[in-house]
């Protein structure tokens, strides 16, 4: 009995995993992927490009700011022409990202990946990221807006200042 479609498109998504994204080769990607390719996102480090070179420079930001990453991919559903993967991505930040200077802190992020297939080959790409996860166990928070920043300054002083409440 051969392997059904969603079967072969499965395996198409765990070897990209595998042989591009977690073994640091982005120049195979083309292997793996369509010449009109469409990337639904716009990461860090993409800014001006399009399709495959999108998802490149992104990998190449990651790999560059965490030289061990790899995502393990949890679950793999596929229906039709479309791939869905549980992964979770891991590694220790040990090159600058986003202008911040490395850490030396292991991270452990989740986040879903879907692949539309077409052809045998990666045709369009979304993906969604716990990336605040990922930036606050780096140590880079965000940080909230001077007047929601000032707001929550005061209602913290009121809180605590008996003569403060008494005067607002």
């Amino acid at each position: 009995m051969s392997p059904s479609v969603p079967d072969e498109n499965k395996a198409v998504v765990r070897r990209f995993f595998a042989e591009v994204i977690n073994a640091g080769n982005t120049d195979r990607a083309g292997e793996f992927v369509a010449a009109d390719y469409v990337e639904h996102q716009q990461p860090p480090g993409a800014e001006g490009r399009q399709g495959i070179e999108i998802a490149k420079a992104f990998l190449a930001m990651m790999r560059g700011a965490f030289p061990d990453y790899l995502f393990t991919i949890e679950d793999l559903v596929a229906e039709g022409d479309k791939v869905v993967a549980r992964v979770t991505g891991s590694g220790t930040h040990r090159g600058e990202m986003m202008e911040l200077a490395p850490t030396g802190k292991q991270v452990r992020t989740s986040g879903i990946e879907m692949f539309r297939l077409e052809s045998g080959k990666l045709a369009e790409h979304w993906a969604t990221f716990d990336a605040l996860s990922m930036l606050r166990q780096i140590g880079m928070a965000p940080v909230p807006s001077p007047p929601l920043l000032a707001r929550t300054l005061i209602h913290q002083v009121r809180k605590r200042l008996p003569s403060a409440r008494r005067s607002a």
